[in-house]
């Protein structure tokens, strides 16, 4: 078969067999008596077998290799191949993510993607000082890619660049909220812990509806975060987390006064005091804990308050009976 008939049949252009030939991979079996090549069937399996090769990724130099090397084993040379596709696709994806950001910036010209450009290479900055102002010194002439904020915010160590995101975020004209909500959902501890503190800087309905959500989410710290936000929106449902992290001496002062924010009606008030007394007089709560709830009830109103501190005030707890005493002194001064 010549040359010609070859390409056609194979796809592969004629130029391209010549070239596979200066190489050595694929050499005619016969000249016809005009001086022009002539493929045999093997030759035509074996320019099949170069392309399959091709199709895999593999060079012209490893594919004469591994045809012409009976002892060649490919499962390194395949094992290279599969690391070689996912750096690949991880750079193609990077791009992906890199242009979707400049579009969603809206650019109206070359010099605000250059800008934009410059933003989003300045948030990967290992340094923490050029990544703070980048972020303070966009937003007014540059429309930052709300992803883009949210991935750094979730992925900031630093904390003074990390308060900036989350301002920078709580003013952005975008909707970052079902990402921070992915963000509760990380494996990473870390992760969760920054998305719902950007949650907390956030102001809406919207975001009240995502951290009454994170109440019953099973990582403590998110809960914790969840209801100190929610307490200071005025939002009752927070009240037995709150007290859940006075128990266990987590941010025990900032949930004690998110309780004192929550009770400012005499309803809610006596509410949160009886919650705090059912605690005092549970059996498993351990004596540092009880110390706690019973400062916790210093700021809180109303008629059953005072009592619990009244009877506090008695308790076979040392500690907890002088602070009662102390804080009924106060109350009573006041």
């Amino acid at each position: 078969m010549l040359i010609g008939e070859v390409a056609k049949r194979s796809g592969v252009s004629a130029r391209m067999l010549r070239h596979y030939e200066s190489l050595g991979l694929v050499r005619p079996s016969g000249r016809t008596g005009s001086g022009y090549r002539e493929y045999s069937a093997e030759d035509i399996r074996r320019i099949f077998h170069i392309e399959s090769l091709r199709s895999l990724g593999l060079s012209l130099r490893e594919i004469g290799r591994a045809l012409d090397n009976p002892d060649f084993t490919p499962t390194a040379l395949v094992g290279d191949l599969i690391r070689q596709t996912r750096d690949r696709i991880a750079a193609e994806t990077e791009l992906l993510t890199q242009l979707r950001r400049i579009h969603a910036a809206d650019p109206a010209g070359w010099e605000d993607v250059l800008q934009v450009v410059a933003l989003l290479q300045a948030l990967r900055s290992k340094s923490a000082d050029a990544r703070q102002r980048a972020v303070l010194a966009a937003g007014d002439d540059i429309t930052v890619p709300v992803e883009a904020l949210v991935e750094a915010a979730l992925s900031e160590t630093e904390p003074n660049v990390a308060g900036a995101l989350r301002w920078a975020l709580a003013r952005s004209d975008g909707d970052p909220l079902a990402l921070l909500a992915q963000g509760l959902g990380s494996p990473m501890a870390e992760v969760r812990e920054r998305a719902v503190q950007a949650l907390f800087e956030m102001p809406g309905d919207e975001v009240t509806a995502h951290l009454r959500n994170a109440l019953a989410h099973p990582d403590a710290v998110v809960r914790g975060y969840a209801a100190l936000a929610l307490g200071t929106r005025g939002v009752a449902d927070a009240v037995p987390a709150l007290i859940d992290m006075i128990v266990e001496g987590r941010n025990d002062t900032d949930a004690a006064d998110a309780l004192s924010v929550l009770a400012s009606d005499t309803t809610t008030a006596d509410h949160i005091a009886t919650r705090l007394v059912d605690r005092l007089a549970d059996d498993t709560t351990k004596a540092p804990a009880r110390g706690r709830l019973t400062q916790a009830l210093a700021d809180i109103p109303g008629a059953t308050a005072a009592r619990a501190l009244v009877e506090l005030s008695h308790d076979e707890d040392r500690a907890v009976a002088l602070t009662a005493t102390y804080l009924l002194q106060l109350r009573n001064a006041g």
